[in-house]
């Protein structure tokens, strides 16, 4: 089933969630939806609350960052906890499904050290660098309670307030399911 997506201002964005159980309901249907309403969505990642539940788990795809697809991951994470940030802090454009047609540059670092429970619910530990990274970090910042938006200058996000306020009442157009907290 394909999802609605949580637009800017929805609370559950701005939750840390809180870690589940191996005996989560519907656990595996929650991870083939997730997927889906990512694809649909032309997204590279799509976190719990982006979806309107505070639970610790995101999902990734970033195969067709690269010019070969085996370079990058499709893989879910449940209770991850970051263990490492490192390597060269780098500048990247990222743009977030709940906040629609709003980019800017975020700096993060290029390597990471992630433990967390896979879809069997068994851990591990990865490290991971490049696109990969910074889409983990991305959605990692989701289940903190994090948008990319926090990560500029705060001149840049009284600039752009009013698109901002535009997507909570969802003035605006997607070509995705999205649920706006004030319309």
């Amino acid at each position: 089933m394909i999802l609605p997506i949580r637009a800017y201002g929805d609370p559950v964005l701005r939750k840390k969630c809180i870690p589940i159980g191996h005996d989560y309901p519907d656990l595996v249907e929650l991870i083939n939806n997730m997927l889906r309403t990512m694809d649909q969505s032309n997204g590279v990642g799509l976190a719990a609350p982006q979806i309107g539940l505070g639970i610790r788990m995101f999902v990734v795809d970033s195969t067709h960052m690269y010019d070969n697809e085996k370079d990058g991951i499709r893989r879910v994470f449940i209770n991850p906890e970051m263990m490492d940030e490192y390597d060269d802090p780098w500048t990247f454009e990222e743009g977030c499904l709940s906040i629609p047609h709003i980019r800017e540059n975020v700096e993060r670092r290029s390597k990471i050290k992630i433990k967390y429970h896979d879809e069997n619910f068994l851990t591990q530990i990865e490290d991971f660098d490049g696109m990969t990274a910074r889409v983990i970090q991305h959605e990692y910042d989701h289940i903190e309670g994090i948008l990319f938006i926090d990560h500029i200058t705060p001149l840049k996000r009284r600039l752009m307030k009013g698109k901002l306020n535009d997507i909570t009442r969802g003035n605006i157009s997607v070509d995705y399911r999205m649920k706006f907290p004030k319309k």
